[in-house]
């Protein structure tokens, strides 16, 4: 004999089952909503920051997946963006906030005829004509193209040997304040300054690439953001 199940029974069902969707929806929302941030080092320049039982060492201009972003820190105190807001932290300071994280910052970028994605972006807020190469370790440039960044590498740079396409060459390991691509700006990138005129235009390599997602969408790249 089959056994049969009451409407009562079903509709009473269905009751306990929405206002359980109900319940772990509003919880879900609650905790996406709400950050505890705690700040638990303080060094010069550097923070180590907990948000919601996470613990993340930021240097001035990084910021946490979530984009709490730190703008300045000493041995006294360290101040943080927090939904566009900066507010002063001290070692121990624990806030918690409505949180909404931040849009994530974009770049879209076609193939030229010979099917190179070249972008105009900046390196330290100077304009530059980039190539994406993701064969390169380092954002790489010649030498001419540092002078006219202002870029004192024979002082500010380290002596490295590369292994390139054209074999092992001298280079000087420098690090960039800021390399911005369409919304999107990377702090302390490391790069290298080639010397000679190779290569003759500016690679964006894994050192910024590594720092943003990156999707293809048909013939377009598309560069996001990671917060």
């Amino acid at each position: 004999m089959r056994a049969m199940i009451r409407p009562s029974t079903l509709r009473g069902r269905r009751w306990l089952l929405m206002a359980l969707w109900v319940w772990t929806a509003m919880a879900w929302i609650g905790n996406a909503a709400a950050a505890n941030i705690t700040v638990v080092g303080l060094f010069p320049n550097m923070a180590v920051v907990r948000v919601d039982g996470h613990q993340h060492v930021l240097h001035v201009g990084d910021a946490t997946p979530g984009g709490v972003k730190l703008i300045s820190a000493d041995s006294q105190a360290a101040v943080l963006e927090v939904n566009g807001k900066q507010q002063r932290f001290t070692l121990g300071d624990q806030i918690s906030t409505q949180f909404k994280a931040p849009k994530q910052a974009t770049a879209q970028i076609w193939p030229d005829t010979n099917g190179m994605y070249m972008t105009t972006g900046s390196i330290d807020g100077n304009t530059v004509d980039f190539v994406i190469d993701t064969g390169a370790t380092w954002v790489s440039m010649n030498e001419r193209q540092a002078r006219q960044l202002g870029i004192d590498f024979r002082y500010r740079g380290t002596p490295k040997a590369m292994s390139t396409a054209n074999g092992i060459v001298r280079v000087y390991q420098v690090t960039l304040d800021t390399v911005q691509v369409g919304d999107i700006t990377v702090h302390n990138v490391t790069a290298a300054v080639h010397e000679g005129g190779s290569p003759p235009i500016t690679l964006l390599g894994m050192s910024f690439l590594s720092q943003v997602e990156m999707q293809h969408k048909g013939d377009m790249l598309e560069l996001k953001s990671k917060y």
